[in-house]
């Protein structure tokens, strides 16, 4: 269980900022800490005491990583009991289930089916105090002298639940020495409402959409099952975009200064151009903490596909324990590969628009392999992408379609650059605020108006 919406922007978020402000600027990250710690806590306190022990373990091992910093050996020894516990701790907690049903398949074993809660977040944080360990063993950041600094990084309620992932060396500055401005709280608040209309305004709307389409995904006829996979597009972007806009604006009024974890994918033109677009914090830490320490590309084409298809098989394995994330892990692996060392070439020589059909035919693909973790469905959605004997649309699919068309619309627009590029345009003049708050105004009573009236629906990415 988690915070609602509303209780948590009207009653724990407002609380937290008011007494965040009142209190004396040395105490801040104390205070910080500790409401960090309740709000995970609220919903599964046990879980707290999981979190403190990461971060207790995880700051004993950049402390003892620096302290034997001229000791090859022992350094590299904490830094790999301190690693491997990170990741024993993840995999017994997320993948346990998964590990026991593939056991199971043996006619001989019966493993008991072990429920264990998934606790909220763990990919996030256990990849962000990873991190902090190899960046201070390889000296690319500094040791943090202070216990509750490190958990304030490592808890930090606005990025802690769905990242984006947030590196220590990025943070480590203004863990110190930041400073809460006027403009940058301006910015917080406005792109935490940006964001906020993402997921309320149009995720939800396309999450409905595609729930309902997929309620009977045989019957929808081909473009009914393309349409259903379409709302599932942008639902996940939306949902998860949204989360990292609000996680950023919510940082920005704390006085934090995070990096962009979307930059329009949809308007890609190849996969490559996708993955440095979607969920860049992942991709990017996937690339200096595996792809670059197996070697790279620096040991020939064979190892280079090889550790593309490492790299690409652990990002599908991290988004969950179901074989289809490791599906959909190597299906961009060897579409990236394929890109690299065959496609390329010709792609470049296709029109623009050529190249954007080619790449969201793709990704719409790509998120039929994320969204059916049953494999049965999976190969059956696959087949219906492309079975004109279903027809074109069945009765429901095409009211549906019908129904949600001017959400589609909207949803297309906002994910280009079309609205951000109009605003630029105006930005500079001297009454620009004046409508831009008028628009967020509108966003966030809306907003609102609608988290009334809807069911609890949480962000997608929380269950990662």
């Amino acid at each position: 269980m988690v915070f609602s919406s509303l209780v948590f922007m009207f009653a724990y978020f407002a609380v937290t900022l008011l007494i965040y402000y009142i209190t004396p600027r040395k105490f801040r990250n104390i205070f910080l800490f500790i409401a960090n710690l309740f709000f995970y806590g609220w919903g599964e306190p046990k879980l707290v005491l999981l979190m403190v022990f990461n971060i207790a373990f995880n700051y004993i091992g950049g402390f003892l990583v620096d302290k034997y910093r001229s000791d090859q050996k022992k350094k590299k020894l904490f830094l790999i009991i301190t690693c491997a516990l990170d990741i024993g701790i993840l995999a017994v907690f997320k993948y346990t289930g998964m590990i026991t049903d593939t056991l199971n398949v043996l006619p001989f074993l019966n493993i008991p089916d072990l429920q264990i809660s998934l606790p909220i977040g763990i990919s996030f944080y256990t990849f962000q105090t990873m991190s902090y360990v190899i960046d201070v063993y390889r000296n690319d950041a500094p040791e943090s002298k202070s216990f509750v600094n490190f958990g304030t990084y490592v808890a930090l309620f606005p990025q802690l639940i769905a990242g984006p992932i947030v590196r220590y060396r990025d943070v480590a500055y203004q863990l110190d020495r930041r400073r809460e401005t006027l403009d940058r709280f301006t910015k917080g608040v406005k792109l935490f409402i940006i964001g906020l209309g993402k997921k309320v305004l149009i995720a939800n709307q396309m999450g409905a959409l595609t729930s309902a389409m997929f309620s009977n995904p045989d019957e929808n006829g081909v473009l009914g099952t393309w349409i259903g996979i379409l709302g599932y597009t942008f639902q996940i972007y939306f949902d998860f975009s949204g989360y990292s806009d609000m996680a950023c604006g919510l940082g920005n009024m704390f006085g934090f200064e995070f990096l962009k974890n979307f930059d329009y994918p949809y308007i890609s033109t190849s996969i490559t151009d996708f993955w440095r677009r979607w969920h860049i914090s992942l991709s990017t830490w996937f690339k200096e903490y595996v792809y670059i320490p197996l070697g790279g590309n620096r040991r020939g084409v064979g190892r280079q596909i090889i550790n593309l298809l490492i790299v690409w098989g652990l990002t599908g394995l991290w988004h969950g324990a179901s074989y289809n994330f490791i599906f959909w892990g190597l299906y961009y692996g060897g579409l990236l590969i394929l890109e690299k060392f065959v496609l390329k070439k010709y792609l470049d020589r296709l029109p623009s628009f050529a190249q954007h059909i080619y790449t969201m035919f793709i990704v719409l693909i790509g998120w039929g392999l994320f969204y059916f973790t049953n494999v049965n469905e999976l190969f059956s959605f696959l087949g219906d992408l492309f079975n004109f004997g279903n027809g074109l649309f069945s009765e429901n699919s095409l009211n549906l379609t019908l129904s949600y068309l001017p959400m589609l619309i909207v949803a297309g627009i906002a994910s280009t650059p079309i609205g951000a590029r109009a605003y630029a345009r105006i930005a500079d003049r001297k009454y620009a605020w004046v409508p831009e708050t008028l628009f967020c105004a509108a966003v966030l009573v809306i907003s609102t108006s609608c988290l009334v009236k809807q069911s609890y629906n949480p962000f997608l990415y929380f269950r990662f």
